[in-house]
């Protein structure tokens, strides 16, 4: 099938990216893959949430990280970038990750209260303050222990002082606001990347989505080369 024919058959593609800490090292490997926003989409006054790009068959779509993933699952983009973590806690069974970009690299940890110094061996339950509820259930889990998870989606730092939560379970890259906050990392549960992710059934059927996923992982194998 020709790009014109795919065009004609499927209909305009559409790419999700996040708003965000990966965004901004994504986007030169977005343009090295042939994927580049409209000016419109660099002007930090525009709210606009969909962006043409230079391709006539692509659009852009920005969204917060979590829904990148959602977006792309059920086939209302056909792929995206976003960070493994997202990836992790959905576990969507028709997103598919063929690409790790080795960009946007943190981790996502247990942090507690510096003078917090009780120890956790024969605790049976832990109350923790995240966004990432099923990573932290399974983490606490595979330790014994039952996690009470309370969704917050920023300020986590302040749980512990506060006492909304004994310890939380965030993104940490220098661990400088932990630090800030009083607080220190006590484990990490993984490490995390950006990837490219696409929906499976957009994959096997549209020819413009397995090029785009050849060329992002000739460029991720080419940096990887020349890191060697």
């Amino acid at each position: 099938m020709t790009t014109d024919q795919a065009n004609e058959t499927f209909g305009q593609l559409t790419f999700a990216v996040p708003k965000g800490r990966i965004l901004d090292e994504a986007l030169p490997v977005m343009a090295r893959a042939g994927v580049v926003p409209e000016e419109a989409f660099h002007d930090k006054a525009n709210r606009s949430l969909s962006f043409d790009t230079t391709r006539d068959d692509m659009r852009l779509i920005r969204v917060r990280a979590f829904d990148v993933a959602t977006f792309v699952a059920h086939g209302a983009a056909q792929i995206g970038i976003v960070g493994s973590d997202v990836i992790e806690e959905f576990d969507y069974a028709d997103l598919y990750a063929p690409v790790d970009l080795d960009i946007g690299h943190c981790r996502l940890s247990v942090a507690r209260l510096k003078d917090d110094t009780e120890k956790r061996s024969g605790v049976s339950h832990l109350r923790v303050a995240t966004k990432y509820p099923n990573l932290t259930r399974r983490h606490f889990e595979a330790a014994g222990i039952q996690a009470e998870c309370v969704k917050l989606n920023g300020a986590m730092e302040l749980a512990p002082s506060l006492g909304l939560a004994r310890q939380i379970v965030d993104l940490v890259s220098t661990g400088t606001t932990l630090k800030q906050n009083g607080l220190v990392e006590v484990s990490r549960i993984i490490d995390i990347s950006a990837r490219l992710i696409v929906n499976r059934a957009a994959l096997k059927q549209d020819p413009r989505v397995a090029e785009l996923v050849a060329a992002f992982r000739a460029d991720a194998e080419a940096r990887a080369r020349d890191a060697a």
